[in-house]
């Protein structure tokens, strides 16, 4: 009697990230529930980490499905629409606590295209280092005002409007003014 074994592990990632969004529940809420930092999350998700029985036992009860479900490979079938409430929309704040970013994109898009709602509180910025060569971001200020820098170019942006600039040089979102400036952000990655 001869059994055939797969060369590797079962691929949970798609499976597990299909299922955690079917149920409205972001990486924060899945950790607590299961018990399996969120961390460990992403990078199973992401197939960076292949879980241990006790992990695939954890996230399958707090999941509400079988072993065998989340071992599956498959990606279970999403509703047309998929909604999440505003509380599970996770957020990132500056180590000042100056600007916070919503991250609206789901985490199997990270790394490649992100977008975030901006909030930068007056006189706040978002200094960052460079991104990998090629990377750009959009920025449209939703209210307020908002300056730009990238490297040695600045730009001022009112309400409405849109910059597009290149972020594998140092840059930078600063609120000159006096009230929080809010802006949507997109962020795209090099192929």
């Amino acid at each position: 009697m001869s059994s055939r074994l797969s060369p590797e592990p079962p691929r949970v990632g798609a499976t597990l990230a299909g299922l955690r969004q079917a149920r409205a529940l972001s990486l924060d809420e899945l950790s607590r529930q299961a018990g399996v930092s969120k961390s460990m999350l992403s990078q199973i998700e992401r197939n960076q980490a292949n879980p241990t029985v006790a992990v695939v036992w954890r996230l399958a009860n707090a999941l509400g499905v079988t072993m065998a479900e989340l071992l599956s490979g498959d990606k279970p079938e999403l509703p047309s629409i998929v909604t999440m409430p505003a509380h599970s929309t996770p957020a990132m704040r500056s180590p000042d606590g100056s600007c916070e970013l919503r991250i609206l994109g789901p985490i199997e898009l990270a790394g490649q295209f992100e977008w975030y709602h901006l909030t930068v509180q007056p006189g706040g910025a978002l200094a960052s280092e460079p991104h990998e060569p090629g990377s750009r971001e959009h920025l449209t200020v939703l209210s307020g005002n908002l300056t730009v820098e990238a490297g040695d170019s600045r730009a001022e942006l009112a309400e409405g409007e849109t910059a597009r600039y290149a972020v594998d040089q140092p840059h930078a979102i600063r609120n000159p003014g006096d009230s929080p400036a809010l802006g949507l952000l997109v962020v795209l990655h090099p192929a």
